[in-house]
């Protein structure tokens, strides 16, 4: 990984079959985790194989991006499950990340949930519970969200010795409580280069970052996650990837 304080991370591998999401080759130079889809919300064997194969290649960390069981909305539904089977669920789909990458002599990290499981374990701490008793069969940490007061998260993870990356977004705006701005609501993605830069340049030259009705708040990440789904956002990655540099070459 690159000696960098502030790392970037980018949902990765989420094709399936013919149909194509993103350019992983020309995000992933620029980043430091790939957060592999897992395929139940998008993915399949063989391009999580070349994902891999892409990642190693590049040297970025491999992270198991698993979902709820929903290839038709792109795991951006909920979908009401007992904790136990949230626990298999998400256990089933790193196994298979985890196999895969040990056929390419490499591992998986770290694990980061995706889309409506990722925002209900922040809202819901048995859903939180699940995902993290999950984690724990494979001794990685968990990547959460990055929000105010994050003990309660922070207790349940103590308590299954399982350790957590706090993560802040880019392109999403904040509500005042640090959790992100549902994307129904205007302006909830950020569009405007300038807009997104600056928000990049407050987490890390402040640990603040402003809400989308105005307030700041404090936000301490250990990483920024990126979008890649088409040029002018690769484009962007780029002026991340420069900003982190400048602002971290300035301390």
């Amino acid at each position: 990984m690159r000696k960098s304080t502030t790392y970037l991370n980018c949902d990765m591998g989420e094709s399936y079959g013919s149909w194509k999401m993103g350019n992983d080759p020309a995000v992933m130079p620029h980043i430091d985790m790939a957060n592999i889809a897992c395929g139940f919300h998008a993915s399949d064997p063989i391009i999580m194989s070349n994902t891999i194969r892409l990642a190693v290649a590049h040297d970025v960390k491999i992270g198991a991006h698993p979902s709820y069981p929903d290839l038709q909305g792109f795991g951006r539904r909920s979908i009401s499950m007992a904790p136990e089977e949230i626990t298999a669920m998400i256990i089933y789909q790193i196994g298979a990340l985890k196999a895969l990458c040990e056929s390419h002599n490499t591992e998986v990290t770290y694990i980061k949930p995706h889309g409506a499981l990722y925002n209900d374990m922040q809202t819901d701490l048995a859903v939180f519970e699940a995902v993290v008793d999950a984690t724990s069969s494979f001794g990685l940490p968990l990547m959460t969200l990055a929000v105010t007061d994050n003990q309660a998260l922070l207790d349940i993870a103590d308590k299954y010795n399982v350790p957590l990356l706090f993560e802040a977004f880019a392109d999403r705006r904040y509500q005042a409580n640090g959790l992100l701005a549902p994307r129904s609501l205007p302006d909830a993605v950020i569009h405007k280069r300038d807009d997104l830069l600056s928000q990049v340049q407050q987490i890390i030259r402040y640990k603040k970052v402003r809400t989308i009705d105005g307030f700041l708040i404090p936000l301490e990440a250990d990483t920024i996650c990126v979008h890649g789904d088409n040029d002018e956002s690769i484009s962007l990655i780029q002026d991340i990837r420069n900003l982190i540099k400048a602002e971290e070459g300035s301390e």
